[in-house]
């Protein structure tokens, strides 16, 4: 899945068709439990799992699967240059680091000529809008352009979560900068057969608004 709205990759193709992803080297940013990396195992792909978190990647050891999972910093990959075919990041890493370009440029170095990344963040007209479900979350309360991360503190004021917002010209320049080309740009639909509700996400809204922007991008 690409986002809460339910977009599934067997049915999007955004890393290509499915029948393609065979023997295909496949790096997952962000990994977190590694569910992007267990799919892409079922359909023949060679993935390998990264995350910053060792809780994260534990999760995933206890779920199973037959892939290396790696724990490391998305802006200081540990592998060989044109070391992979596709990478993809399903809301992982990029959204939360202040500067998105070091991880797009180590993505670009271990893929291959050609290869393809495709990753989703949160829609950056989201940051415009209450993070409520119901109709108090449906009037503007920030600038879209106020770039003022979101944070989350414990009770000694250390930062335990931090987002970044970035707006969607701001993404494409990021892409653009790093050697990518911006093959697509997709912002799901909320489906009908989804009535999920939780956090800010919620059928009224996701029916009104963008939640999820997902970026395809090729390195020339």
């Amino acid at each position: 899945m690409w986002g809460p709205e339910g977009l599934d990759e067997a049915e999007a193709g955004l890393l290509g068709p499915p029948e393609d992803l065979r023997g295909k080297d496949v790096l997952e940013v962000g990994a977190g439990a590694a569910q992007c990396a267990r799919w892409l195992a079922r359909q023949g792909a060679w993935p390998v799992a990264l995350d910053l978190s060792h809780r994260q990647l534990q999760h995933a050891l206890r779920i199973g699967g037959s892939f290396p999972l790696v724990c490391a910093d998305a802006a200081a990959l540990p592998f060989r240059d044109g070391s992979f075919d596709l990478a993809c990041s399903a809301y992982g890493a990029l959204p939360f680091v202040a500067d998105p370009r070091l991880v797009l440029r180590e993505v670009r170095r271990v893929l291959r000529p050609g290869g393809r990344l495709v990753f989703s963040v949160t829609h950056p007209i989201r940051w415009a809008f209450p993070d409520e479900p119901g109709p108090e979350g449906l009037s503007v309360s920030a600038s879209y352009f106020d770039r003022t991360p979101y944070v989350e503190q414990d009770e000694e004021g250390r930062a335990v979560y931090v987002e970044h917002h970035r707006t969607l010209g701001d993404r494409v320049r990021d892409v653009v900068a790093c050697g990518f080309r911006l093959v697509d740009l997709v912002e799901p639909e909320w489906p009908e057969w989804n009535t999920s509700e939780w956090g800010g996400w919620s059928p009224l809204r996701g029916r009104l608004i963008p939640g999820t922007a997902i970026f395809v991008c090729e390195r020339d």
